[in-house]
């Protein structure tokens, strides 16, 4: 366990952005590293009010978004990701089932939830699964031993839905004190009281001078 002295990273980020999902292997190597806490921090930005319904012309923004992570990144956007969900007349781009789920595994296998951001993720852009669906995220957290946060997602348990609010809100928070223009971004919290904003465009570059920022904020 770590002490409260520990600087804490928080990631703010939405599992159904793809910049987010472009930085997937920076945020796995950062929670590696010693004398650094990697807290998930869910925005909440593709859910509610901030899902919607894709058609032609959004279908055609991401896709082009998404050729232009690959090519930075090297992190894959599959073509059954494009025709089962990007091509498919009416479906859904909302991002509540996967927070949700996210602050689920938080619950009940909190050393799980960077991994299961992770498995979300591959398997919308890389399985081409529609993680918008409930059903389908119950699933995918069943296949990989996470039941118990499976269980809670089903039932739409009272203590999860305000936990869920609670890190939606802290997060929110954050972006509004520190003024983040958007997902993904980390703060960097050294000290109660004391946190700064990296922003998102820090995870493409060098891991070493993303450290750097990191030890000098």
């Amino acid at each position: 366990m770590s002490n409260n002295n520990t600087p804490t990273i928080s990631y703010l980020f939405d599992p159904l952005c793809g910049w987010c999902y472009g930085a997937s292997p920076v945020l796995q190597r950062l929670a590696e590293q010693p004398g650094l806490r990697l807290e998930l921090a869910p925005t909440g930005l593709f859910a509610g009010s901030g899902a919607r319904t894709m058609d032609t012309s959004f279908a055609e923004y991401a896709w082009s978004n998404d050729q232009r992570i690959e090519k930075l990144t090297g992190q894959r956007f599959s073509e059954a990701y494009r025709t089962q969900l990007l091509s498919r007349p009416g479906g859904r781009f909302d991002s509540g089932a996967t927070t949700q789920a996210l602050s689920a595994v938080a619950l009940t296998a909190p050393e799980q939830e960077l991994a299961t951001l992770k498995r979300l993720q591959e398997a919308r852009y890389v399985q081409g699964l529609d993680t918008g669906e409930l059903p389908v995220v119950e699933q995918l957290l069943r296949d990989a031993g996470l039941g118990a946060a499976a269980d809670l997602l089903a039932t739409d348990d009272a203590a999860l839905q305000a936990t869920h609010r609670a890190r939606i809100a802290k997060a929110l928070g954050q972006i509004q004190a520190l003024g983040a223009q958007g997902v993904p971004a980390l703060v960097l919290t050294t000290k109660p009281g004391h946190s700064q904003l990296v922003r998102g465009n820090a995870l493409y570059g060098s891991f070493e001078h993303l450290l750097a920022q990191l030890g000098a904020a």
